[in-house]
């Protein structure tokens, strides 16, 4: 049984549509991250389950209770901020004790739950300083122990990594999954980071235009996209535009090239499709050094080199991208002719309509 639903949710700002009938079923203690570039409508929809804000249409249901025109106080829900959101004038054991106090806990009682908490985000030495004596990351961890607190139904964290440097996001994302999995808590978290969210959740469910395009596993996520929006936003990705031209052969057109691709097999002849390749199963070799042009290749000549330690990625001409050992790279430098060869098995091919435009998110975050 779902423990949190989020039911036919729609929310319009005048003419502006934030959310346009969004559905969500999460179980109990699932992890779910909404993903999607500035304004697709995933805080909107965040701010509607914490109370915070009311739907036009649909409902907000947890373990089978309509909490829809619940006041935010009666939902028991833990929410953490982007900005932090402390108390500056109360240290991070009273902040954390804070939802305690306000409800009426006991003192020792709320004493053996502060202690707990600032333990269990590594913050038992801080309890005694206030937030202008807490670096950034600090301020986060006392802001999720203020939220879990309470021992909330459900942990709603909007963007709470987004305002700290790399290596500090990367280590906090990586404790806040591990408290939540050790809680048990069911967590929803917004992000515009695509990499943050395949690496904590449960789920992933893509959000644009105030929609979902797609929700699934970070796997299925990243290696069955269902549009060309998720497609480009879930990493980055070779989109080329094509034609079948042989369904019972698996053969697709792309600008005059045939190319053969198992996923095209049953198509009708003259589909246009999007032809989908990451970069790391696109396969160069330097052009004249015995490589072959076939059916399955693409000539390029390599345009720039982008360093990312044992991985470079080679951007070529024709829009196309390539991930390969830096080792081998080096034998590729900008300028050098190349034979780029796609895989038959392992491509995906998306249905284009006629007039269809496919969106341009850059390369992901």
């Amino acid at each position: 049984m779902a423990y949190l639903v989020l039911e036919n949710l729609h929310r319009d700002f005048g003419t502006v549509k934030a959310l346009n009938g969004i559905n969500i079923s999460l179980g109990e203690g699932e992890f779910l991250s909404l993903l999607g570039p500035s304004g697709c409508g995933k805080t909107t929809a965040l701010r509607l389950v914490a109370g915070f804000d009311r739907p036009n249409q649909g409902r907000i249901l947890v373990e089978g209770r309509d909490m829809t025109s619940v006041a935010p106080n009666k939902r028991d829900m833990g929410m953490v901020f982007q900005a932090y959101s402390l108390f500056p004038n109360m240290t991070a054991r009273q902040n954390v004790e804070f939802g305690l106090r306000i409800r009426g806990k006991e003192r020792a009682a709320r004493s053996t739950r502060v202690g707990e908490l600032l333990e269990l985000v590594g913050l038992g030495h801080a309890g005694d300083r206030f937030p202008h004596q807490l670096s950034g990351g600090m301020q986060q961890r006392v802001a999720l122990a203020r939220a879990l607190a309470i021992e909330p139904r459900v942990l709603l964290l909007d963007e709470p990594l987004s305002a700290l440097d790399a290596k500090v996001r990367v280590q906090l994302r990586e404790e806040i999954r591990r408290i939540q999995l050790e809680l048990g808590i069911t967590t929803l978290y917004v992000t515009h980071d695509q990499e943050e969210a395949l690496a904590i959740s449960d789920h992933v469910a893509v959000m644009y235009g105030g929609v979902i395009e797609q929700m699934g596993t970070p796997s299925e996520m990243y290696t069955a996209p269902k549009t060309p929006f998720v497609a480009e936003f879930i990493g980055t990705m070779n989109r080329l535009e094509g034609k079948v031209v042989d369904g019972a052969a698996g053969e697709v057109d792309h600008a005059g090239t045939r190319l053969r691709i198992a996923a095209a097999r049953g198509r009708a002849n003259g589909e246009r499709v999007l032809i989908l390749i990451r970069p790391e199963d696109l396969e160069l070799t330097a052009a004249g050094n015995g490589s072959t042009v076939n059916g399955n290749t693409l000539m390029a000549e390599v345009v720039t080199q982008t360093f990312l330690g044992p991985v470079t990625r080679l951007k070529m001409t024709g829009g196309l991208i390539a991930d390969m050992s830096t080792a081998r790279a080096s034998a590729l430098p900008v300028g050098a002719s190349v034979v780029a060869s796609v895989p038959t098995e392992g491509v995906q091919l998306l249905t284009l309509a006629a007039d269809e435009s496919i969106p341009d998110v850059g390369e992901g975050t």
